[in-house]
């Protein structure tokens, strides 16, 4: 048990938040296009939900790290903005990196 590492939830916030960009990408560059341009539907049915759930989750994981770091209502929001712009979140994930290292 030595080489495992203490659970943070800054990592679970981090992770969650990168999971959630795919899934927003995935919905937005393949299942739109094969929506609108192939006439196909049924991936912005089932990624729709993916990510919503995903989002969801995301939301929930973000107001717990708020409280347990201190995080100040405009990083919050900030952290929710970065979610629906395509790519910052995996900007905005270099910094909790960092972030990560210093915290318990």
């Amino acid at each position: 048990m030595s080489g495992e590492k203490p659970f943070k939830l800054i990592n679970l916030y981090r992770h969650t938040a990168l999971v959630e960009a795919v899934s927003y990408l995935i919905l937005l560059l393949i299942a739109m296009p094969l929506k609108y341009i192939a006439g196909i539907p049924e991936p912005v049915k089932y990624f729709g939900w993916i990510h919503g759930w995903l989002f969801l989750f995301y939301f929930a994981v973000l107001i717990v790290a708020a409280f347990k770091y201190r995080w100040s209502i405009l990083r919050v929001i900030y952290y929710l903005i970065a979610s629906v712009v395509p790519f910052l979140p995996f900007l905005i994930d270099k910094k909790l990196k960092q972030e990560s290292l210093t915290v318990k």
